[in-house]
C-alpha cells in the first residue's frame, strides 16, 4: 500500500471531501462505498455468532437479506469508480498500454491481499483458500477495467446479458461430472465441481471444503454486477441530461432491473453463494437505487453535514477491512479464561467481560459489540482523514 495526501486517487474514487467536491467527482460514491464497508463490519464482527439478529446473517441458501447486499454492492460500487477514474483515458484515445499495466498491478496487489488474510496467521500453504472476497473484487475490477476502455455502452449491455443468460445456462443445463444432471446444491453444482478440479478441496472455503461461495464459475456473473456500475457511472457522467432527469432514470432502470430478478428468481433462485443471475439483477438494481438516492442527496441537493461517517471510511474501504480482518484473527491468538470456565481470544474476552454483562438480551449485546468496533474504528479513520491520510493499493 501507498500514502497518499490529497492527490486523486487512480483507481478506487476514493478522495478526501474537498476533492470529492469538485466537477466530475462524486460526494455520494465515497459515501455509498463507507456505508457498505461499515455494514460489512458490522455483519462480519458480531459480538456473539450464536446471538445474531436475522438481518445480519446470510440466507442460509436461496433468499436474500440485508447482509447478502453488501458484497454485490462493493462489486457495483467498483464498476462505478473505474469508470471515474479511467474514463478522462478512454475519451483522449491512444496507447493504452501504460493504464492497463496499472490496472493489472492493483489486481493483481488486491489478489495478494486476498490471499494473506487467507494465509494469517497460520501461512499454512498447503491448504490455503484460493478464493475469497478481496480476490473476486481483483477480477472483477480487472475484468470490467479492460472491458470498460476497449468496448462502448451498448457492448457492455450485450456483455451483462451474455455473462447472465450464458451463466444460467452453464448452470442450469450442464451436466456435472460424476453427479449427473445440473443442480443448484451447495456440493454438487458445477461451480462446486470446478473449484474442486482446479483448486482441489483444501484450497476451498474452510467452512464446507466442498464449495466455495466466491469460487471461480460465479466470477463470470460477478462481471455482470460491476459492469451495471459501470453503466451507471456513465450516465451519470453525461453533460445531456439534467440531474433531475438522470436521478428518475436510474430509478427507472433500477425498478426494472429488481422486477427481472424477481421474475427470474423462481427458475434461476436469488442466491448470494452461487452469485446466480437474479441476484445479479436484484442487487445490481438495488444498488442502483441506493446511489441514484445518494447522488440527488449529496451532490444535487447538497446534504452533506451527516456524511462525514461514510466519508471516513469510503476513502480507506480496502484499509479498514483488512485490518480489521488482520486484527480479528490476531486477537484470536491470545487465549484468555472466559465466564464459564471456557477460553477464547482477546476479543472475545473483552465482549464476554466488558459487554455482554450489561445487556439481558444476548442478541442486543452482540449487536453492541459490533457498533462498539464500527465506532473505534471511526475515530481511527476520521483522525486519517483530518490528516489527509489516504492508504490505497
Amino acid at each position: 500500500m501507498q500514502r497518499t495526501t490529497q492527490a486523486a486517487v487512480e483507481t478506487t474514487g476514493t478522495l478526501p471531501l474537498a476533492e470529492a467536491s469538485q466537477p466530475g467527482r462524486l460526494i455520494s460514491l465515497d459515501v455509498f462505498r463507507g456505508l457498505t464497508v461499515m455494514a460489512m463490519i458490522l455483519v462480519n464482527n458480531p459480538g456473539d455468532w450464536g446471538h445474531i439478529y436475522p438481518p445480519l446473517e446470510h440466507a442460509e441458501w436461496n433468499g436474500c437479506t440485508p447482509t447478502d447486499l453488501i458484497f454485490p454492492f462493493f462489486l457495483f460500487i467498483v464498476g462505478v469508480s473505474l469508470v471515474y477514474a479511467l474514463d478522462g483515458i478512454k475519451q483522449r484515445g491512444g496507447p493504452q498500454g501504460a493504464v492497463l499495466g496499472r490496472v493489472l498491478r492493483r489486481a493483481g496487489v488486491l489478489f495478494g491481499l486476498g490471499l494473506l488474510l487467507s494465509l494469517y496467521p497460520k501461512f499454512n500453504f498447503p491448504v490455503v483458500r484460493i478464493m475469497g472476497v478481496l480476490q473476486r473484487i481483483a477480477l472483477v475490477f480487472l475484468g470490467c477495467s479492460f472491458i470498460f476502455l476497449k468496448t462502448n455502452w451498448r457492448t457492455q449491455v450485450g456483455l451483462i446479458i451474455g455473462f447472465l443468460v450464458g451463466y444460467a445456462v452453464l448452470m442450469q443445463l450442464v451436466p456435472v461430472p460424476g453427479f449427473g444432471p445440473a443442480n443448484l446444491e451447495p456440493a454438487t453444482n458445477l461451480g462446486a465441481w470446478l473449484d474442486r478440479t482446479i483448486f482441489t478441496e483444501p484450497h476451498l472455503w474452510k467452512q464446507s471444503k466442498t464449495w466455495d461461495p466466491e469460487g471461480l464459475l460465479g466470477t463470470l456473473p460477478a462481471l455482470g454486477t460491476g459492469l451495471l456500475g459501470c453503466l451507471t457511472a456513465q450516465w451519470l457522467r453525461r453533460k445531456d441530461q439534467e440531474p433531475a432527469a438522470k436521478v428518475a432514470w436510474l430509478f427507472v432502470a433500477a425498478g426494472g432491473l429488481i422486477i427481472l430478478g424477481l421474475c427470474w428468481a423462481p427458475w434461476f433462485p436469488i442466491n448470494k453463494a452461487l452469485w446466480s443471475s437474479s441476484y445479479v439483477l436484484y442487487c445490481g438494481g438495488l444498488a442502483m437505487a441506493g446511489l441514484a438516492a445518494l447522488y440527488w442527496i449529496c451532490d444535487v441537493q447538497g446534504y452533506r453535514a451527516w456524511t462525514r461517517p461514510a466519508l471516513v471510511y469510503g476513502v480507506n474501504a480496502i484499509l479498514v477491512f483488512c485490518l480489521s480482518a488482520l486484527l480479528s484473527r490476531t486477537f484470536g491468538l491470545f487465549k484468555l479464561a472466559l465466564p464459564g470456565g471456557k477460553t477464547g481470544g482477546l476479543k472475545e474476552w473483552l465482549y464476554e467481560w466488558g459487554i455482554a454483562p450489561f445487556f439481558s438480551d444476548p442478541r442486543n449485546a452482540s449487536l453492541v459489540g459490533a457498533v462498539t468496533l464500527i465506532v473505534i474504528w471511526y475515530f481511527i479513520l476520521s483522525w486519517m482523514y483530518k490528516k489527509g491520510v489516504v492508504l490505497k493499493v
